[in-house]
């Protein structure tokens, strides 16, 4: 199979990660960055679309044909945010983006980064839980793509990589001591990058995938 793949935010630092590891893996052919602004990232396999707007795909949908996969990375922290943004931004931009996919390129495969802790039952004390597990949810139920949602805890950059914030940074020095104390909580990002792949050319049982899925995922 080629792989031709769509992947939205390429300017944060889980995006970034996914991105190199396409563009380094010989199964993937070409890749599409979605991004609201330029990425900066130079590559043979790879084209860049802006979107300033994610909900404003009309005139954007000619060049969002043909690909049999997208790694939607694109996200917001929901610290300092009341539930009805927070939801517009997560939830119904996801789900926006994800549907124009659909009709564009019946039987994608579209992974969603949510992450560890995220509520499948919509009805936890956690609003950014809960809106997270409700747009996995309705990812699942989407019938013209195959949703698997990803659940990483604590992931250590790539070699590298640019668009890392101060935070982490810093926590990236942390990251041995983590993974001697609590081996099986921690991913890196090529795990994850992989692991994507290989959900398009191998598929899993599971469209909830937690840490250890997508180590065992990313070892297929």
């Amino acid at each position: 199979m080629e792989l031709k793949i769509i992947v939205t935010g390429t300017t944060g630092m889980v995006g970034e990660g996914v991105l190199l590891e396409c563009l380094e893996n010989d199964k993937v052919k070409q890749v599409l960055s979605v991004t609201r602004r330029p990425s900066g990232i130079k590559h043979p396999k790879l084209m860049e679309l802006i979107a300033t707007d994610f909900m404003q795909l009309e005139n954007l949908k000619d060049s969002l044909k043909g690909y049999n996969a997208c790694f939607f990375c694109a996200g917001v922290s929901s610290l300092g945010m009341k539930e009805p943004e927070f939801n517009r931004i997560t939830h119904d931009t996801t789900l926006h983006f994800a549907k124009t996919l659909a009709a564009l390129n019946p039987g994608l495969v579209f992974c969603y980064v949510s992450g560890q802790g995220t509520d499948s039952s919509e009805k936890g004390k956690l609003m950014w839980a809960r809106v997270k597990g409700k747009t996995e949810n309705d990812l699942m139920q989407l019938p013209a793509i195959k949703a698997y949602n990803f659940r990483p805890g604590v992931m250590s950059p790539t070699e590298g990589q640019q668009h890392l914030k101060s935070f982490y940074r810093v926590a990236a020095k942390l990251i041995p001591i983590f993974r001697f104390l609590f081996p099986r909580s921690i991913l890196t990002l090529q795990e994850v990058g992989i692991a994507m792949i290989n959900s398009v050319l191998k598929g899993y049982p599971k469209q909830v995938l937690e840490v250890k899925d997508i180590k065992e995922l990313a070892a297929k």
